[in-house]
């Protein structure tokens, strides 16, 4: 479907004219229409669909005047994606005069004034974390009376990083009557029960939920602990061609290690994590998308951020919790109809994992042997009770410190 047979107003198409957007992606096609008109709606869609102009585009279609009040409140759980949400709103709203402010932690003082003025004045959408929201909510000059529309995204996040109570406080902020749009990537029980109660009657979107975008190559490597990092650095050395990896991982702590041992003079790699402060965090982003950094290693709160094109390859480090995660972490590569490659290490403990992850997906992906110069690495079987039992071929012996099964 084309975005022209959404009848939006002639400054939005201008903007998407001048952007390159010609056809809309599945959940743009269903939810378009709906918000248009005005309903509250649940929706769920896999990275990389393009949720994000799907919530944005019928907001700015309706509000394409500047109104020096607040209209729409856009809830996030990063900065990350608070920053990337309000450039993609200057983007679309670029032949209007809507203006927008991300509200988020981590800043200098004068952030706080400029957040505290938006505020107050009025910026028309406000990209907001719950926490700093909340900081300037608690100073009482926040006024919502006008608000128009909230929309949650990345809900599942939100919830998974303690957000909810923080969610339902701000919430009470704000007038009863209004448009709630709640998209997330999953649609766990606790997502439906907040939906429940913040949603009137709302219409409910699902779009090719825990499947990995056709686009991407999914492999898996079988790997003790002590040659994951050996082989993500034969692998690189490999493939020139390949300018820009995103290694995960998940944990902050490993971020640092997997760093130190992927160094190399040829190119540069770097870490992005919570640990550091967002002006930082900032620099890091914008190296990697510049290319001036060939390699990220980042955990999965971070990675809500990176929207970056032509990701070639992406590395689990470690198998993620669920599948859930899996599709979200290979979704940053193959995105908008292109192609990618995604690679998962996986360990002796983390088979079981995996093999529960691939009946989600229903694939089995593809299994990669180790380059011989790193040796035999744990072998497949699922045996008993559907838990993992391993051979160790050429008579390696069972590494140190593991007791038995």
């Amino acid at each position: 479907m084309k975005f022209s047979e959404f009848n939006m107003n002639e400054h939005v198409m201008e903007a998407l004219s001048y952007m390159g957007f010609d056809e809309a992606t599945p959940i743009q096609e269903q939810a378009i229409p709906k918000i248009i008109a005005g309903k509250d709606i649940i929706a769920s869609a896999q990275t990389g669909t393009g949720k994000t102009a799907a919530f944005l585009l019928p907001i700015l279609n309706k509000l394409t005047d500047q109104q020096d009040q607040i209209n729409t409140l856009i809830i996030v759980p990063t900065r990350e994606l608070a920053i990337q949400i309000d450039q993609q709103i200057e983007g679309f709203s670029y032949f209007t005069h809507v203006t927008s402010l991300p509200v988020y932690g981590g800043g200098e003082g004068q952030d706080w004034e400029t957040q505290k003025k938006a505020l107050t004045k009025g910026a028309e959408i406000i990209v907001a974390t719950p926490g700093k929201l909340i900081s300037h909510l608690n100073m009482g000059y926040v006024k919502f009376d006008h608000l128009e529309h909230l929309i949650l995204d990345e809900a599942d996040r939100m919830l998974d990083m303690g957000f909810h109570d923080d969610i339902q406080k701000i919430i009470n902020f704000l007038p009863k009557k209004r448009q709630t749009l709640m998209f997330s990537a999953t649609m766990p029980s606790k997502i439906r029960d907040l939906a429940r109660k913040i949603l009137i009657d709302p219409e409910e979107i699902s779009i090719a939920i825990s499947k990995p975008a056709a686009g991407v190559v999914q492999a898996a490597c079988l790997t003790y602990d002590s040659q994951k990092t050996p082989l993500i650095n034969s692998m690189i050395a490999d493939k020139p061609m390949m300018k820009s990896i995103l290694v995960f991982t998940s944990t902050k702590k490993k971020v640092n290690e997997i760093v130190r041992g992927l160094r190399s003079k040829d190119y540069k790699v770097e870490g992005i994590s919570s640990d550091l402060e967002q002006n930082e965090r900032e620099e890091v982003l914008l190296r990697f998308r510049a290319k001036q950094t060939r390699v990220l290693v980042a955990t999965d709160v971070m990675s809500r951020g990176i929207d970056i094109k032509d990701i070639n390859f992406v590395i689990n480090y470690d198998v993620p919790g669920d599948g859930e995660d899996y599709v979200h972490r290979i979704g940053r590569t193959a995105r908008a109809d292109t192609k990618g490659v995604a690679l998962t290490l996986v360990n002796e403990d983390d088979m079981y994992k995996f093999d529960r992850i691939e009946k989600l997906i229903e694939r089995k992906v593809q299994r990669l042997k180790l380059p011989e110069s790193l040796g035999a690495g744990p072998e497949w079987s699922l045996k008993g009770g559907g838990r993992p039992k391993f051979s160790r071929g050429n008579g390696r012996k069972k590494p140190a410190g593991r007791g038995k099964r």
